[in-house]
Parts: structure tokens; C-alpha cells; sequence
């Protein structure tokens, strides 16, 4: 199942010739309980409806980092996200409105608590009875894509991303060693913003080139994490390593599909080719033609994010090219 299979997710400014008034951001928690799989339904008291838990994008702030802050708010829950799933559109007093999810696994034991406030109960239950009990016809389209993902074992996933430095100094400016060259002002703040669209993943482990662009890139991230992620900085990412062994290069994204964990690899623009096309070969068929193929593949702090399948051959079975908010 290919991104390229979904209905349009509506990042652009209108759906089918007609503007986006609202946009807004969700997800969907799962679990498996006795090998079946269930989802969990929020009821809202100020709407009395049964629905999924979202809410409206904040300024500032990209769509997944939306959906997570909405998930989190309302029902307590601060989960990595998994696979995207397909956006909804549906008429509101102000207009359209545009609701982007993801797949939020819930393992066993974590706590789901409602606010209280925008939430006041929920419930767990089968695709069959939530697609019942939904009251907005179109948050059925998420719910079904779900359960077709389970169906092809293709929902249990973890994330591998690709980023680019931030921006740093010009090159032809810079007299110092090249690996000493330091992020522009702009590429501090969006360095910054990397950080807060990593927390929706929360990727475990860092391998980044020893260049400092890059190691202040990802700084912040590590920083937010307080020792829970494991960082390892890695020469073979370096422009000039890829220079002289490019297969060295792309042998670290093996070796990250290895360790079955979520990760974040961070390089520089050259680099990107190879390394894409490493993660192309371990791509389900056709998930590979949505990956960038021209050069700069991604600007400046942006990131391949790689949903890679749990069981059996870990497999990318979709993929989202996203950039950090920039103000």
C-alpha cells in the first residue's frame, strides 16, 4: 500500500477547486487485544458525538505536530506516531475543513486518560462497531484504511528518518575546515523547530556526520530527550567520506533496518542521493517513486520520515516528506 494509493491529504490551499478554511490534525490509537484489533473512540460532551481525537492546528506548529498535540491534550496519550492515513474534508459554519491522521499504537499498559474537558469518556472497540458508532460519516475513511493496513501486516510499524542540516554559513564565506562550518542564525531556529517535529516520532537513536552543521542540527533534539536517545556520530556521513567510499555511506542505513529500533540519520545535501537510494531497496513496490530524485531531494532541515514494518523483513511501507515550521 503506497502514500501514492491515498485520497488527497489537502496540504495544498484547496480540495478539488475550493479553499481550506480550517485545517486541523489527529490520530487514530490501536492496539491488538486478544489478536484482534481494536481502536479507541473519544466522546465530546460539547458536541455529544463519538469521534476520533483531533483538533485545529495552532500557529507555529506543522500538522504532525498538531495531531500529536491533540492526542496528547485530550486523551493523555504521547505515543510515537505510525503510518499516515488518509486526510478528511468536510463543511464546517467557516468553510471546508481538512482533518490529517496518523496511526497511534497504544502498548499494553500505557495510560489513556480523558481531559475532562473536550473529552469525557472513551471507549475501546472493533473496526466494525466504531465504523457504527462514529457519528461523522468521513472519519470512517481513516478508520477503514487502518484496518486494511492491519489486514496486510503493514500497520505495526517504527520510524526511520532521513534529515538534512539545518542551514548553515555560506560555503564560499567560510575559511575555516570545512567540518567546522556552523549553522546559520536561521539554521539555529530551525534547528530548534527539528527538535519539536522529532517528539512525534521519537526516534531512539541518532547517527549523524561528526561536521558540526550537523551535530548542532540534531543537538536540541538530543537535548530535549534527557539521555533517553543514543547518539553516534559517524564519519562515513561526512561530504568527504562519501566522497571516497559512497558504498560505505550507504551501508549505514542497513544497518539501521537491522537494530529494529527507530532512528534519525543526519547528513549533508551530497550524501542524500546515496542514502536515499538505500532506503529505496528496502521500499514496498512503488512507495520508492514518491522519494525525491532531483537534486537538492530535501532543503534545508527537511526529513524523510520511513515507516518501516515490524514483523518478518523490515520493509517501508510508507513514507512522508516533511519540513519543520519556519516563522
Amino acid at each position: 500500500m503506497t502514500m501514492a494509493d491515498q485520497p488527497r491529504t489537502a496540504e495544498e490551499d484547496d480540495v478539488l477547486g475550493e479553499p481550506v478554511a480550517v485545517y486541523a490534525a489527529g490520530g487514530l490509537p490501536w492496539r491488538i487485544r486478544s489478536g484482534e484489533l481494536e481502536v479507541l473512540l473519544i466522546h465530546r460532551p460539547r458536541y455529544d458525538d463519538w469521534s476520533w481525537p483531533k483538533g485545529k492546528q495552532d500557529r507555529g506548529e506543522t500538522m504532525p505536530e498538531c495531531a500529536a498535540r491533540e492526542v496528547r491534550e485530550e486523551i493523555g496519550l504521547g505515543e510515537p506516531f505510525g503510518v499516515p492515513l488518509p486526510a478528511t474534508s468536510y463543511h464546517v459554519a467557516a468553510g471546508l475543513k481538512v482533518v490529517h491522521y496518523w496511526a497511534v499504537k497504544v502498548p499494553p499498559g500505557a495510560a489513556v486518560r480523558p481531559d475532562g474537558s473536550e473529552v469525557d469518556s472513551v471507549h475501546w472497540c472493533g473496526v466494525e462497531e466504531a465504523a457504527a458508532l462514529l457519528t461523522n460519516p468521513t472519519d470512517v475513511l481513516p478508520l477503514r484504511w487502518l484496518a486494511e493496513c492491519h489486514r496486510r501486516g503493514e500497520l505495526d510499524t517504527i520510524p526511520l528518518i532521513l534529515l538534512r542540516h539545518a542551514k548553515a554559513k555560506p560555503r564560499g564565506s567560510w575559511t575555516k575546515a570545512e567540518g567546522d562550518r556552523t549553522l546559520a542564525a536561521s539554521g539555529v531556529r530551525q534547528a530548534a523547530a527539528v527538535a519539536r517535529l522529532l517528539t512525534v516520532w521519537r526516534p531512539k537513536r541518532v547517527v549523524t556526520s561528526p561536521w558540526r552543521r550537523c551535530v548542532d542540527t540534531v543537538q536540541p533534539y538530543i537535548a530535549a530527550s534527557k539521555g533517553s536517545v543514543k547518539v553516534r556520530l559517524n564519519e562515513k556521513l561526512t561530504e568527504a567520506a562519501h566522497r571516497r567510499r559512497p558504498e560505505k555511506s550507504a551501508a549505514i542505513v542497513g544497518k539501521l533496518f537491522d537494530r529494529r529500533t527507530s532512528g534519525l540519520i543526519c547528513t549533508h545535501r551530497p550524501v542524500l542521493p546515496t542514502l536515499i537510494k538505500a532506503f529505496a531497496e528496502r521500499c514496498e513496490p512503488g512507495i520508492e517513486s514518491e522519494l525525491p530524485a532531483e537534486d537538492p531531494y530535501l532543503a534545508a532541515g527537511e526529513m524523510l520520515v520511513f515507516h518501516v514494518t515490524v514483523e518478518g523483513t523490515p520493509q517501508v511501507v510508507a513514507v512522508e516528506q516533511v519540513k519543520p515550521f519556519e516563522d
